[in-house]
């Protein structure tokens, strides 16, 4: 395949047109364009402005012109084939509740992605049994006393590699992910959190830890968090969040269970979104999320 347009580094788009049909071009997108560009086929200019940066719009833009745009995935889709199903990898150190939300998510088609694999530091915990129930191979990750079949971490991203990861989604798991995974996944790793990051966050900060502090601190609203991953414990990109009341009266047990039905259907949603390829990346560094219903709405 040949490039006709290639954007500058603080653009986004790329069109590559194909052999076989001149008049099809493949759209690669990973964030949005500043500025009105333009490109020339034989036959017609085909602009993309300022908001017109997201999937759909651009398709929009190709088909107003008479072009077919294909997918970027492997292959090349045609047109109204859609987004390519994502393969999706999940790390669990425990019951895997999250893990089970959307993978339940997956099984009834509202995330176009199926999991593929799962990684944990813990070969017989809830989460991974889960799994194995159905069907999904368990990998054990680090190398423990506890632990002597698990892998190092460049056996883990070569693991990894083999199946073809699209996302890595953490659900509670508790160790600090590689920088070596980090390095093969950039912004393709996602987490979970039972607070408003940045607060209540960080390494000792997990499960009813979090909850009890935000009680003692006297906080009025807390809520889950999801966010990319990065080198150090819950310091990434935020993605999205959900506020949850604190209750004047509330138990630990009490706001756990509250906020883990947020966390349930956030994570869930939020998986759609990005097998929908439906994260977009701000200049300043801030993803966001264009919404399902209606393309010109973000969150």
């Amino acid at each position: 395949m040949d490039t006709l347009f290639n954007p500058s580094s603080t653009s986004s788009f790329a069109f590559i047109q194909t052999h076989k049909n001149p008049q099809s071009f493949s759209l690669r997108t990973c964030g949005y364009l500043p500025f009105s560009s333009q490109f020339k086929t034989q036959s017609c200019w085909v602009c993309l402005k300022a908001h017109e940066f997201h999937n759909l719009t651009a398709l929009n833009v190709l088909k107003k012109r008479g072009l077919k745009c294909v997918s970027s995935g492997e292959g090349l889709a045609d047109e109204g084939e859609g987004v390519r199903r994502k393969n999706l990898a999940v790390f669990v150190s425990g019951g895997g509740s999250n893990f089970r939300a959307v993978h339940q998510a997956t099984v009834s088609g509202d995330v176009h992605g199926s999991f593929v694999v799962l990684v944990t530091n813990k070969h017989d915990c809830g989460g991974a049994n889960y799994a194995r129930e159905n069907g999904i191979p368990v990998i054990i990750y680090p190398n423990t006393k506890g632990e002597p079949e698990g892998l190092s971490s460049t056996d883990l991203v070569a693991a990894l590699s083999k199946y073809k990861i699209d996302f890595i989604l953490l659900a509670g798991y508790l160790k600090l992910i590689p920088s070596e995974l980090i390095q093969a996944y950039p912004k393709s790793i996602l987490n979970i959190h039972p607070s408003l990051l940045p607060a209540f966050g960080g390494k000792g900060y997990y499960g009813t830890k979090v909850h009890k502090a935000v009680i003692a601190s006297g906080a009025r609203y807390s809520g889950p968090t999801i966010h990319f991953v990065d080198e150090h414990y819950d310091t990434g990109r935020i993605l999205a969040q959900r506020i949850v009341p604190v209750l004047a009266n509330d138990t630990v047990e009490e706001l756990a269970a509250r906020v883990l039905r947020q966390e349930h259907k956030m994570y869930a949603e939020v998986a759609a979104a990005v097998c929908d390829e439906r994260v977009i990346w701000r200049e300043d560094g801030v993803p966001i999320i264009q919404s399902k219903a209606n393309p010109n709405h973000y969150s």
